[in-house]
């Protein structure tokens, strides 16, 4: 491996670094489809860890607490961070945590309330209760704290 390629993968990294952070598992996807080798992207890796460029741990904290304010559930907050190559004790209980609060029914109020006004569009009752379900499993809520609200909406 040259010094310039690994300069260059380097260099790629810090521009992709400098725009968000990026978890250990998207960086070595951007560099691989960059046309960089794998020696050249774990060599880099291995470099940007040493400097904390990256820092899969505080990735999974920043995320995770974006998608909670988002108004995600449990299910779509593991996805979208099994997708990012978030995984390991840190981001189980971050999630563990979530699952085992009841804020994840505040969330999907929360959620509700936000899209209120969408939802009051639709006259028939049984459409606006199809509405509110089909929106909250697309948010990844789980089936007991839909079924908490839509008891609350009956």
């Amino acid at each position: 491996m040259g010094g310039d390629t690994r300069r260059a993968a380097m260099d790629a990294a810090v521009r992709l670094l400098a725009r968000r952070n990026h978890s250990a598992y998207e960086l070595s996807q951007k560099l691989r489809q960059r046309g960089f080798g794998n020696g050249e992207i774990e060599t880099v890796l291995a470099e940007c860890e040493r400097y904390h460029y990256i820092d899969d741990e505080e990735t999974a904290r920043s995320f995770f607490r974006e998608l909670k304010a988002r108004g995600h559930g449990f299910q779509r907050i593991r996805q979208e961070m099994k997708k990012k190559g978030l995984a390991g004790d840190a981001v189980d209980a971050l999630l563990g945590e979530y699952a085992e609060s009841a804020d994840e029914v505040t969330n999907a109020r929360r959620a509700i309330e936000k899209k209120q006004a969408r939802f009051e569009r639709e006259t028939d009752p049984r459409k606006r209760r199809e509405k509110i379900y089909r929106f909250l499993c697309s948010r990844g809520y789980s089936r007991a704290v839909i079924s908490t609200l839509m008891g609350e909406i009956a």
